[in-house]
């Protein structure tokens, strides 16, 4: 009897690749509904043909209706949605995540996310907990978890609550989360990790010159990090992507994507050899407010 031989398929990068749709006029040009309807088809096309298999969502703007009307059919993507701020009230808070759903044209999420981790150390953080667990209860979500920075104490938040996911920001420019241990205590306790912000929103691909006031003093740190990039040539994205897809014990990398062409970029940066640096000496010494704050910069490039 002769035996079938088996190679093991190397993961892709695309495995761990997630995106968020946004639209900024600064990123992407505007147009009339019907294209942008067939331009958002297009882009979860190339994501898909891709393997990308997870979409991040946000309760804001129309980006949950624009998905809804282009999901491919049968659709390969998971869904996280974001709940609006505890301060809109526990009910709200309830119907806006099933209303996430219904304009996505979804009968359940992978995963509903607090917005601030921040609503959960305050007096109703165990309210808000228990009703977006009696959502997944009942088949409305299949997890549970939130948001989080550094600063909101995570690795407590989730020893506490016990969630599903956590979302964390971490960058090349801001590599607390990794170098402090957080992201591997979650993941040691069967958390689902996931990273946004991984451009630094937007820092990675500004000059000086176009540095918000508030980032200004930063201004010959950041041109120090894009310096040794140059010397190492290595693509600013190439090594955002590198740096956050090979973080163990990150199952996720979400990427921001305003248009299939900013999509195709980021796949292909994806793919590169992973650049022989020292991430440390890349991360800025002290990281700026805005840069840790969760607002996105209005700052040029991609993602």
């Amino acid at each position: 009897m002769i035996g079938v031989v088996r190679f093991a398929v190397p993961p892709s990068p695309a495995d761990k690749l997630a995106i968020a749709l946004v639209v900024e006029p600064d990123r992407s040009r505007p147009l009339p509904p019907g294209q942008r309807e067939e331009a958002t088809r297009h882009l979860l096309q190339t994501a898909g043909d891709a393997g990308i298999g997870l979409v991040a969502t946000r309760p804001e703007g129309d980006v949950e209706r624009m998905l809804g009307q282009a999901w491919p059919f049968p659709s390969p993507f998971r869904v996280t949605v974001r709940t609006v701020p505890l301060a809109d009230g526990l009910d709200r808070v309830e119907a806006r995540a099933r209303r996430s759903l219904e304009r996505m044209g979804l009968p359940r999420g992978d995963a509903v996310l607090v917005q601030n981790a921040g609503d959960l150390a305050g007096a109703e953080g165990r309210v808000l907990w228990d009703r977006l667990q009696a959502l997944k209860d009942r088949g409305v979500f299949r997890k549970v978890g939130f948001i989080a920075t550094v600063e909101d104490g995570p690795a407590l938040l989730a020893r506490r609550f016990q969630p599903d996911v956590v979302q964390l920001t971490c960058n090349i420019l801001d590599q607390r989360a990794a170098r402090s241990g957080v992201i591997a205590a979650l993941a040691s306790q069967g958390i689902e990790v996931h990273l946004a912000s991984v451009f630094a929103q937007g820092l990675l691909f500004a000059n000086r010159e176009s540095l918000p006031p508030e980032l200004a003093a930063h201004g010959i740190a950041l041109s120090r990090t894009r310096r040794r990039l140059a010397e190492a040539r290595v693509d600013p994205m190439q090594a955002a992507l590198a740096y956050a897809l090979t973080l163990p014990g990150v199952a996720s990398v979400i990427a921001s994507v305003a248009s299939s062409a900013e999509l195709r970029a980021i796949i292909a940066a994806s793919h590169a050899p992973r650049p022989d640096i020292d991430w440390d000496a890349l991360a800025l010494d002290e990281t700026p407010a805005a840069l840790a704050s969760r607002p996105r910069l209005r700052l040029v490039s991609a993602a």
